[in-house]
């Protein structure tokens, strides 16, 4: 059984047919009626907007790259921002070549743009997370606690107890002092080597390896510092008390201290940075150059743009025959 178009369909079809002409001849028209210095000014407004997308988007890059190595939270947030004011000129450099290519631009330079969209959409997408943790500098953080209170409450306490050893030199409990003293400023000063390993550590495995051992040694100071207050004579000494005070702030401090490294911010962004935002860069360069390539390459009537000059000749070299 065939089924025959009807009337309707039939002036749908003609309809379609002829709008599809009409464009088509208005773009003959266009083309034909721009003279080849038109031509010329067209082209090169569209090389110019792509060479500013591909300058905005080395900027975005670069500032990107410098908030994630700032050490300030002050200096990330400024480089952070510089980051994405720059993308947000991509952006809009974007959307006016897009109205460039509808009114005159080739379906090759069309589907070179919506590649460079996509992959520009991937790395704001990737710049969002990264500039986010950037800014958050939990490592550097941690750090800072580490290589400052921290290492000052351990220097504290075992200053205290070396007081407290010789101190007690001469009396009955002095191997006693001296053995549990040492014990437990060796203990601490391990806690101690072990911070800065935890705060450079990607993997959380590693993080719990690293915190076990910390704990074995939180109970050998607390144990020895425990057992040195069963002494009367000891407990009440003020170098004792400086001791197990400092060692409670910094125990206090390396759980603060923990926790930021493990948030990981400058480790994970630093990553980011060196792997997905470096990959989708040379996905946004490569798209953006093939689309300049695209549109140097377009033909206009009249114009013989000839082979490229030799370098040897622009410099006074000698020129070849």
């Amino acid at each position: 059984m065939k089924i025959r178009p009807g009337v309707t369909d039939i002036l749908w079809m003609v309809a379609g047919a002829a709008v599809l002409l009409v464009v088509m001849l208005v773009m003959l028209h266009f083309h034909s009626s721009q003279s080849p210095a038109d031509q010329l000014a067209f082209k090169a407004r569209r090389v110019d907007l792509v060479e500013q997308m591909r300058l905005s988007l080395a900027s975005a890059s670069e500032a990107e790259k410098s908030a994630v190595m700032a050490i300030t939270d002050h200096d990330s947030q400024t480089y952070a921002d510089q980051a994405r004011a720059a993308a947000s000129v991509v952006e809009r450099e974007r959307t006016a070549l897009a109205q460039l290519l509808n009114t005159g631009g080739t379906q090759r330079e069309k589907a070179l743009l919506e590649q460079f969209s996509k992959a520009f959409a991937d790395f704001q997408r990737i710049d969002k997370e990264l500039l986010t943790l950037a800014v958050e500098n939990t490592n550097l953080k941690a750090y800072s606690l580490a290589f400052g209170p921290a290492a000052a409450a351990v220097t504290e306490m075992n200053d205290a107890l070396s007081r407290l050893a010789d101190k007690s030199a001469s009396s009955p409990e002095a191997w006693t002092v001296a053995t549990l003293g040492y014990g437990a400023e060796t203990a601490v000063l391990r806690i101690q080597t072990l911070l800065a390993p935890h705060i450079a550590e990607e993997s959380d495995k590693k993080m719990d390896e690293l915190e076990a051992r910390m704990t074995a040694d939180d109970q050998i100071v607390r144990k020895d510092l425990d057992t040195l207050a069963t002494h009367q004579t000891l407990s009440e000494d003020p170098d004792f008390k400086t001791a197990t005070a400092a060692y409670a702030r910094f125990s206090g401090l390396r759980k603060q201290i923990l926790t930021l490294s493990r948030e990981n911010t400058n480790v994970r962004s630093l990553e980011i940075s060196l792997d997905q935002k470096r990959k989708a860069m040379f996905q946004c360069q490569d798209a953006l150059a093939s689309l300049q390539q695209a549109v140097l390459a377009e033909p206009i009537a009249g114009v013989n743009y000839g082979p490229p000059p030799n370098p040897r000749q622009l410099d006074g070299g000698p020129r070849t025959p």
